[in-house]
This record gives C-alpha cells, sequence and structure tokens, in this order.
C-alpha cells in the first residue's frame, strides 16, 4: 500500500532528511519548505536529495499563524493525490519523528484502510480564549506581519486591540455550533483526502473566509470533514504525540531525553517538537530503541 508524508518546513535540513531516510519506497515524499528562508533551490534539492521524494515546493512564504500555511499543506494533499496509488495521507512538519518501525507504520494502516485519524473537537472545548472567536471575527494579518519579530508582534497586538475597542467584527463561514478545531497534523484516508480536496475547490468563497483566521489549519480541515464527511470514518486521535506545556523556550514544549519513557510507550506514531539543539539525544536513542525491538 503506497502511503505519502506530507511535510512543512523550513528549518533544520539535517533532521528533515533524518525523517525522510525513514520512509521506504512504499512512501512518497512531499515538502513545502518555507520561501521566505533564504537557501537556493538548487542547495535544498541537493541537501534533500532521495529516491522517494516526489515534490519540494517552495510556493509560499509561511508565518506562524497566516493562511499560508493551511495553502501549503492543501496544496501537497492535492499533489500527492495525483497517484491514484496513495491510500494514506499523513501531513506532519519538519520537527516531528516517526515513533514506530516502518513495518508497523504499514500494518497498523493497512488493517486500518478507510479510517482517518485526526484531532477534533468541538471549538468551545479547545480552551481558546473567547471560545476560539477572536481567531476568526477579528482580521489577523499574521501573513503580512511575522509574529516572531518582536517589532512587527507588538503591531499585530495594537491592531487586534483596536478592532475589539471599535467593535470591528467578521462573518462566521459558519454557525458558531458547526465550527470544529484541532491539532494541525492528521492522517486522513484517500477518500477523505479527495472530499478534503473537492471541497475545497467547489467552495472557494469558505475557503477564503477563513484567510485572515488565526491558525486557520486548525480549524478548516475539521470543520470541514465533521460537518460534511462520514463522521463514522474519523476517529477522534490523530495519532501524534505533543506536549502543549511551555518547556525548551517553546509551546508546544521541545522534546528532550526527559520524554523517553512516554514516547517509547505511546501509541503515536510521530511526536513532535524536535530541535537538533535540544532533541540530539532523544533521537538517538528512540532510533536504537527502534533497532532493538527487531
Amino acid at each position: 500500500m503506497k502511503q505519502a508524508i506530507l511535510i512543512t518546513a523550513y528549518k533544520e535540513l539535517n533532521h528533515l532528511k533524518k525523517i525522510i531516510d525513514f520512509f521506504d519506497e512504499d512512501f512518497e515524499i512531499y515538502i513545502h519548505f518555507d520561501r521566505k528562508v533564504k537557501i537556493t533551490n538548487e542547495n535544498l534539492q541537493k541537501i534533500l536529495n532521495a529516491n522517494n521524494i516526489k515534490l519540494v515546493s517552495r510556493k509560499y512564504q509561511v508565518n506562524w499563524g497566516g493562511f499560508n500555511h493551511l495553502k501549503a499543506i492543501l496544496h501537497l494533499l492535492e499533489e500527492a493525490l495525483k497517484n491514484p496509488k496513495i491510500e494514506y495521507f499523513h501531513a506532519i512538519s519538519g520537527q516531528d519523528y516517526p515513533l514506530k518501525k516502518i513495518d508497523s507504520f504499514k500494518e497498523f494502516f493497512l488493517d486500518n484502510r478507510g479510517i482517518s485519524f485526526l484531532d477534533y473537537q468541538h471549538i468551545s472545548l479547545t480552551g481558546w480564549k473567547n471560545n476560539g472567536l477572536d481567531r476568526y471575527e477579528i482580521f489577523n494579518f499574521y501573513d503580512f506581519l511575522d509574529y516572531k519579530n518582536l517589532h512587527q508582534r507588538k503591531i499585530l497586538y495594537r491592531l487586534f486591540q483596536l478592532q475589539r475597542k471599535y467593535g470591528i467584527r467578521r462573518k462566521l463561514p459558519f454557525e458558531m455550533s458547526n465550527i470544529y478545531a484541532g491539532s494541525t497534523w492528521w492522517s486522513l484516508n484517500r477518500e477523505a483526502a479527495e472530499f478534503m480536496i473537492g471541497f475545497t475547490n467547489s467552495n472557494r468563497k469558505i475557503f477564503k473566509r477563513f484567510r485572515y483566521t488565526l491558525c486557520s489549519e486548525e480549524v478548516y480541515v475539521q470543520t470541514v470533514l465533521c460537518n460534511f464527511f462520514d463522521s463514522n470514518l474519523l476517529v477522534q486521535n490523530n495519532l501524534r504525540h505533543i506536549d502543549w506545556s511551555a518547556r525548551n523556550d517553546s509551546n508546544p514544549a521541545i522534546l528532550d531525553m526527559s520524554d523517553y519513557d512516554k514516547l517509547v510507550t505511546s501509541e503515536a506514531f510521530f511526536a513532535r517538537k524536535f530541535d537538533e539543539s535540544v532533541s540530539s539525544d532523544l533521537q538517538t536513542a528512540l532510533d536504537d530503541f527502534m533497532k532493538k525491538r527487531g
């Protein structure tokens, strides 16, 4: 069974290469690398060179929180769907890492073909401020201003304050009772993936309504699938280990050796976030553990 790994990345090419090398010829790799990162396409292709890479795209400049991240993910999904043999599509980041041996990976999704694995819940249950309404009713300009730049972050916050002060509100694309949210990262079977792209292409007005939504990739896929797809084919588990606490100067946490026991006993197939400056020992230990499993 053919599967596709869809990766959005922007740094740490050595780690990205390790992810790619984990997967064999039964997997096709589709990568979107942030256009704003200063590296030539030739050097990027040279570093990431592998037979199972089918696409390295730099179509979008991706800022944290911006609409372009969702567009990049859907771009990879649409490209991967062009191969009719692919039955599963796994969205991950360039800071993820596999937790299971490749044979276990293949066996699990073969046994569960027809089922999609997605983190989703009604938006009111996410714990997001103001039930998440500030993400969708407020104009968020993260594609134009970089949240990671302190000066630009202050501008973003000021624009947010002004909209709250003057009561500026956008209309929601769905009734509030129909909005779902969850983690960006998922594993969709072909039926769900085709539905996702088909819906997006046929409902451009709804899709474009998410343009100024903060982290639209955490809402759009869940809202579309939970409202319009067969919910019996969705498992409320994305098979990812993510620590949502603030640790190692990051939220979600950058994982380190203190996470080892949790990861080797986890049912998840991927974990995040990994960073070479903090996680290299953990990654080596995980590789050793998987080798010992035989």
